[in-house]
């Protein structure tokens, strides 16, 4: 083995759950001999004691907000240790490969399932200049190592599950499977996945839950992009984690036209321990959900709701509210549908505000008509600009944005946000009643909003 403080590395973001992607690059780092420091500056200061002695630092960065918060260690790395080679990973690193090298200093970025070209980083002489490939999106499949989470900080400091009954419960987080196989043209998966997915080997998924069951949870999240890609070894993960660990509960996430299409396996998961399914709903106009290439329409969020419900789990939405092809009555149309069905407590308020990201290398940009909507790159915010047909859309986007943030600091009722919201869309609207009462039994959730 070798001596700890040549490789860091560090996660900043995900989503407030235990990282995976640092735990799975520790893994495979220390299968291979080394003694990887680990940091987490999303719950935890950056140490610099840490960063002066890498030679290799290696950052985590699966998420746009992961990326820009990235961008900014990598210049405190470099600060306190000038010679350290920096090295991003994760789904948006190669997208944003060039801006990465020419600003940020990386000598490489890898993408994909990635872990191995990071032991090769690993392996290079002090002396190289840069890795002996560019960029990297690797889609070949790996020799899973479990991951390693050893050296992060306890699962206590990170989102925990907030139950039904507003109970808080220490939560994990594993993945069954990376990648996609679907195509949708706003996500920055096929990009690098090209419509590809990658299933990890049930032994190592079981035994990274054993681990953070030891460490104390009592709730994981199955972080795969969609855990019903392959059906069979999602279900199979599912029964064996219930037999082993019967009062654990779990949440996916999945596609709206895979519940309707696996409809019958969700009965299955709520028996298994399942409590909430978060799916990407983005909008309820088919025009919009046709330029995402979403895959389903309109009356599908709806017979989504019911079987998920039928079976019951709390469906969670999320939405996409603010794209260059949503009107104001069609926002509208999303805040009327969230309270006729009683999914306020369902979704969280940040939704409301969501904004298209269109990010270098997007599906998004081959799309016809799509161009006259854009104003440029903007490379330091990794992600085109665009502005809405009607003026309107992005004043309100930013009136929202505004207001949810408030409202989260202030610990607001999310009944009361989404009135608010509705009331800064239709400003000639009646006041309406009162909202909902706080000692109401709530959905189960988690305690740090979705963000991207």
């Amino acid at each position: 083995m070798r001596e700890p403080g040549h490789i860091l590395l560090i996660s900043c973001y995900e989503l407030g759950h235990p990282p995976f992607a640092v735990a799975s690059a520790a893994g495979f780092l220390e299968r291979a001999g080394f003694r990887p420091d680990v940091l987490d500056v999303a719950v935890e200061r950056f140490d610099e004691a840490k960063a002066r002695r890498a030679r290799l630092v290696l950052i985590s960065v699966p998420m746009h907000t992961a990326l820009r918060l990235g961008v900014r260690v990598a210049e405190r790395v470099r600060a306190v240790n000038p010679g350290a080679r920096i090295a991003f990973f994760g789904l948006y690193a190669t997208l944003n490969d060039e801006y990465l090298r020419r600003e940020a200093g990386a000598v490489a970025t890898v993408g994909g399932e990635l872990e191995e070209g990071l032991v090769a980083l690993a392996r290079e002489p002090d002396s190289s200049a840069s890795p002996s490939a560019s960029a990297s999106a690797i889609l070949k499949r790996l020799p899973f190592a479990v991951p390693s989470r050893s050296a992060l900080p306890p699962l206590e400091r990170y989102a925990r599950l907030i139950d039904a009954g507003g109970e808080e419960r220490v939560a994990g987080y594993v993945e069954a499977s990376r990648g996609c196989l679907h195509l949708c043209r706003h996500c920055p998966i096929p990009p690098v996945y090209g419509g590809r997915f990658f299933v990890l080997p049930r032994e190592v998924v079981l035994e990274d839950v054993r681990r953070q069951v030891a460490a104390g949870a009592t709730h994981v999240t199955f972080g795969d992009p969609d855990f019903l890609n392959g059906p069979g070894h999602s279900l199979a993960i599912a029964r064996a984690l219930h037999a082993e660990h019967p009062r654990l509960t779990f949440d996916v996430t999945t596609k709206v036209e895979h519940i309707l299409k696996y409809r019958q396996v969700f009965q299955e998961l709520a028996a298994c321990g399942c409590i909430f399914v978060v799916t990407a709903a983005e909008s309820l106009s088919d025009r919009v959900l046709g330029e995402l290439e979403k895959g389903h329409a309109r009356a599908d969020v709806g017979a989504a709701l019911a079987v998920v419900r039928g079976a019951g789990i709390a469906l969670r939405p999320t939405w996409v509210p603010f794209t260059p092809w949503e009107t104001l009555a069609g926002y509208v149309d999303i805040l009327e549908f969230i309270e006729r069905e009683g999914l306020v407590d369902h979704v969280d308020p940040v939704q409301y505000s969501i904004r298209l990201l269109i990010p270098p290398g997007s599906a998004l940009l081959g799309r016809p008509g799509v161009e006259r909507f854009l104003r440029g790159l903007d490379e330091p915010a990794f992600c085109w600009r665009w502005t809405h047909p009607d003026p309107r859309m992005d004043r309100l986007q930013a009136e929202v944005a505004a207001l949810v943030a408030s409202d989260a600091e202030a610990g607001e009722d999310a009944a009361a946000t989404v009135a608010k919201v509705r009331a800064l869309a239709e400003p000639r609207r009646p006041a309406r009643a009162a909202p909902p009462g706080r000692d109401r039994r709530r959905a189960p959730r988690l305690s740090e909003p979705w963000f991207c």
